[in-house]
């Protein structure tokens, strides 16, 4: 047969028209029997004469008991397309006859087969999903922040927590968490500021000493930012809530009289900043020698060391303001050398501390004097070395247009504390990096080369570190320093 719509030759399909001419004559019904039995024991006859070997040409159809041409057909495997099998509703089980086999009258010939070969179909299969283009190579994963250690040995102490603080159920409130992570970015400069408890703490079980406040008084451009760091007495058993009550107390106070305290910022009168500030840091040493009174404890016994950094939110003003009492230390990273900021504080000339009455500005510089030349990065007789300003105020002076007022905050003056106060105010630059830190980071940055070189490295950058960097930067290891580390960096744009 031909495809539909093809006109066929005139040979192709004569022997069709033969076998269905109907002016043929009629052959009449055959004498066979056409009983079920009768057509059962002709195909039984025909399969068991010649149905096995594959040499018969003639095949009995199962129905009309006529004979079939049949000839042995073989497999053509190139044709099959590879795959899963398929099974074929034309499949003829071995010793059978096809049941849909053409039937050819006795004395015809059946027409020439075609070369054309009929495949099984292929199982449908789904289209797989749309593929986007491959990237060239895979992005590299970000790099995580290690605690490393500058020297020759590592220190002795893990650098992970390993016990924790024992406490009782009267004193959760007085908890303290083995590290503080805090950030903000305000105006021209971004803050960072972390504490973590010691690795000797850590191993003993001891609460974490220092203590960290972040605070923001204020909205917009008037507000102001109040970053204290205190650090609780040593072998005292209420160390860290001395060092949590110094912050409280401090910032309490700042908060009060923040709207002056911006406004004396933004003007520059530095001598009411010095006076004002040493009022409110007295008055919350004041608190901590009442609270030691009530617990039954010496002053000595119920006391920290206190040192803040005062930041304006307003972009115009740079002005940075470091006031305190008690060890630790003040650092700038200008140029890629550390400079050291610490107020000098004058020789009292005797070993029980301060005493009279209370000085304005005490611990300031005298004029004149600059911070300490950089160290860890350049020895100080370096022709490159960076010098401080000419004065100690480094810029900063009194606005001439203002009168002195003895009593512009709001808080009493009470007696000076043991530790003389300190005061420093600064002008930043773009690139600059102060850093206000406790003894924990203050000494070993001071006494092992090392790591000031690591972290000069680390910072010089004008992009101030993200947040787990920062931490990972301040927990660099140094062997024989093993106390707890607050450290707050503020770096300019």
């Amino acid at each position: 047969m031909s495809q539909q719509g093809e006109t066929p030759a005139a040979h192709e399909d004569d022997w069709w028209r033969r076998l269905y001419d109907e002016t043929a004559r009629d052959t009449g019904a055959s004498d066979a029997g056409d009983s079920l039995d009768d057509r059962f024991d002709s195909a039984s006859g025909t399969v068991g004469s010649g149905g096995h070997g594959g040499n018969s040409s003639a095949t009995v159809h199962p129905r009309s008991g006529r004979p079939v041409a049949e000839g042995p057909v073989a497999p053509r495997t190139a044709d099959v397309p590879q795959g899963p099998a398929v099974p074929r509703s034309s499949a003829v089980p071995q010793g059978q006859a096809a049941p849909h086999a053409s039937a050819v009258p006795q004395g015809r010939t059946a027409p020439p087969a075609s070369d054309a070969t009929v495949t099984a179909p292929a199982q449908a299969q789904a289209p797989l999903p749309a593929r986007g283009p491959e990237p060239d190579h895979e992005p590299a994963p970000a790099a995580r922040p290690v605690i490393g250690h500058v020297g020759d040995r590592p220190p002795t102490y893990d650098a992970e927590p390993t016990t924790l603080p024992a406490t009782v159920p009267q004193e959760l409130d007085g908890l303290v968490a083995d590290t503080v992570l805090d950030g903000a970015r305000y105006g021209t400069y971004t803050l960072r500021a972390a504490s973590v408890r010691g690795d000797s703490a850590r191993f003993r079980g001891d609460p974490r000493r220092d203590a960290l406040l972040t605070v923001r008084f204020g909205t917009e451009r008037n507000a102001l930012v109040l970053v204290a760091v205190a650090t609780g007495a040593r072998a005292t058993g209420r160390a860290h809530l001395a060092a949590a009550d110094a912050c409280r107390w401090i910032g309490g106070a700042v908060g009060r009289s923040h709207s002056r305290l911006a406004e004396d910022m933004r003007a520059g009168r530095r001598d009411d900043l010095k006076s004002g500030l040493h009022r409110l840091t007295d008055r919350g040493y004041g608190k901590l020698r009442a609270r030691a009174a009530e617990l039954g404890l010496e002053p000595r016994e119920y006391t920290a060391d206190l040192r803040c950094l005062l930041l304006s939110a307003d972009p115009d003003c740079r002005t940075r303001i470091f006031f305190g009492v008690g060890a630790g230390g003040l650092f700038r990273l200008r140029d890629g050398v550390w400079q050291d900021l610490e107020p000098e504080v004058p020789d009292t000339g005797g070993a029980g501390g301060v005493v009279g009455e209370a000085m304005a500005g005490f611990g300031a510089p005298p004029t004149g004097s600059g911070p300490r030349r950089g160290f860890g990065s350049r020895s100080e007789s370096s022709p490159g070395g960076v010098r401080g300003s000419e004065s100690g105020s480094e810029g900063l002076t009194t606005d001439p247009g203002t009168t002195a007022h003895p009593s512009s905050y709001t808080e009493s003056l009470l007696p000076t504390p043991v530790e003389p106060f300190r005061f420093r105010a600064s002008v930043a630059r773009p690139g600059d990096t102060l850093l206000l830190c406790s003894t924990g980071l203050a000494e070993p940055l001071r006494g092992e080369p090392a790591l000031a070189r690591e972290l000069a490295e680390r910072w010089s950058d004008d992009l101030a570190p993200g947040l787990a960097t920062y931490l990972a930067d301040t927990q660099l290891r140094v062997k024989g320093y093993s106390d707890d580390r607050t450290s707050v960096g503020v770096w300019e744009a």
